[in-house]
């Protein structure tokens, strides 16, 4: 595979009323867009819609166990009918809201607690994928590369989208490492953009263990509320167009 064949998603999480949409709007590919149930209001969700539009990137819907004082970093045990009556209700207030302002909701990404959860949470895992196959099973389900929960989403039928985190640390295993462990998050612009661009170039990654992982990831996570957020991203972008990789959304 040479440099020159790959292309890449980048996406964040805005609408959250944390960090600079504005800026992560001007480089990344999609919007992780929040519905409220772990941050975001409606004027907020609007404004994100609209400001996602005009840059010409893409809105997917970011679902959330209802845990808006835990910013939804909380596992809630909720009965799997529930859960998926509430990824219907997110989804479909975002899709009210993208199309008033002249775009759509074209994929979905659970956040937090809710997307580690799924990642071997069968009951969870099959109530969200029964949400997306009651809206038709059109909307690509965004999770975790090489995550058990892609394979039977899968299996159901949707379309996946497997993502990569790039200032998150992996276990050897190939999940996240919890953001309550030293080490989980990353820091320095200069080792996110070069990890990236690793994995992106050549599927590979560094486990936290000194261990080498195989990813194959069409989209990356540039998270928007973290320290330097901003900084990290242009350094990725910037070092992507550097390795001769494309920055494009994510097929359908």
């Amino acid at each position: 595979m040479t440099h020159s064949a790959v292309t890449v998603d980048l996406n964040a999480d805005l609408g959250e009323g944390v960090g600079d949409d504005e800026a992560m709007l001007g480089i990344v590919t999609s919007a992780n867009v929040a519905c409220g149930f772990h941050a975001g209001t409606p004027a907020e969700l609007l404004a994100t819609c609209r400001a996602a539009a005009a840059a010409g990137v893409r809105v997917g819907a970011q679902v959330s166990y209802p845990d808006r004082q835990g910013f939804g970093r909380r596992f809630m045990d909720i009965a799997p009918a529930e859960l998926t009556a509430d990824i219907l209700y997110q989804i479909g207030a975002l899709q009210a809201i993208a199309k008033s302002v002249g775009t759509s909701v074209t994929y979905v990404k659970p956040h937090g607690a809710l997307y580690n959860s799924i990642v071997h949470h069968e009951r969870q895992a099959d109530a969200v994928i029964r949400a997306l196959l009651e809206l038709g099973g059109t909307l690509p389900l965004m999770g975790l590369a090489g995550s058990p929960v892609l394979h039977r989403a899968g299996d159901a039928g949707l379309p996946v989208i497997a993502e990569a985190f790039a200032d998150r640390a992996y276990t050897p295993e190939g999940t996240l490492v919890p953001r309550t462990e030293a080490g989980a998050v990353l820091t320095d612009s200069a080792t996110i953009a070069r990890r990236v661009v690793d994995l992106v170039t050549s599927g590979s990654l560094t486990s936290i263990d000194g261990s080498d992982l195989r990813i194959e990831a069409e989209s990356v996570c540039l998270h928007g509320d973290t320290p330097g957020a901003v900084r990290h991203a242009r350094e990725v972008r910037e070092a992507l167009r550097r390795a001769g990789v494309s920055v494009a959304s994510a097929p359908r």
